[in-house]
C-alpha cells in the first residue's frame, strides 16, 4: 500500500467528523426550538390554569 491510501482515509475520516459535529450542532439548535415551544406551551398552560 503505499501513502495516497492513507491521505484518502486520512481525508474521509475527517470529512466523516465534520459532518457528525454538523449533525450534532443541528440536534442541538432543533431541541432548543423545541425546548423554547415547550416553555410556551407550559406557561400558556399554567395561564389558563389561573384564570
Amino acid at each position: 500500500m503505499n501513502s495516497g491510501t492513507f491521505e484518502i482515509g486520512a481525508l474521509l475520516v475527517q470529512l466523516l467528523y465534520i459532518g457528525f459535529i454538523g449533525f450534532i450542532i443541528y440536534c442541538l439548535v432543533l431541541f432548543v426550538k423545541l425546548a423554547r415551544r415547550g416553555i410556551k406551551a407550559l406557561d400558556i398552560y399554567i395561564n389558563e390554569k389561573n384564570s
